[in-house]
């Protein structure tokens, strides 16, 4: 089987999706918001890289930033190793409701900070809201929420 079968969740995520980043500190206080537009695709399994994001970031004093994620596919996970995080994904079986994500990744060069993540995806298909916790020797540091809604599911129209 291929990755999706094996995550049909994760499927359902290929597409355009545009949102709002906001982190909070330790103490609930927001200390960055920006918007996204995220492109998630899935490229085959014949791929070395059969999943593959790119998140493109823009900060109200016009800033941006574009992060490329491509990734590999084994044991019902998509797995990222790049030079800016080490971690892998994985639907969370026990949901009756098919509705949940879960990732955990590690900062590459930093042993000391990890996150987890959260992703809710609508019934709809069409909202979904994730959350971040970044751990930082086992203290909590930093909390993103974020909200996002689906463009389209043809990434191809859109690409850059």
């Amino acid at each position: 089987m291929g990755i999706r079968e094996d995550m049909p969740l994760l499927a359902r995520h290929e597409g355009v999706w545009d949102g709002t980043y906001t982190y909070y500190n330790a103490a609930g206080e927001k200390v960055d918001e920006h918007k996204s537009r995220l492109f998630c695709r899935f490229l085959g399994d014949d791929s070395p890289t059969p999943y593959h994001q790119t998140n493109h970031y823009t900060w109200p004093d016009g800033r941006t930033e574009i992060r490329d994620f491509p990734a590999a596919y084994r044991d019902k996970r998509v797995w990222w190793d790049n030079e800016l995080i080490k971690g892998s994904a994985w639907e969370v079986g026990q949901d009756d409701h098919s509705r949940s994500v879960m990732l955990f990744w590690e900062r590459t060069g930093d042993p000391t900070l990890y996150l987890y993540e959260m992703i809710q995806l609508s019934d709809c298909g069409t909202k979904r809201c994730r959350t971040w916790h970044w751990i930082r020797n086992g203290q909590l540091e930093t909390r993103t929420a974020i909200q996002e809604s689906l463009v389209t599911k043809d990434w191809q129209s859109l690409e850059p």
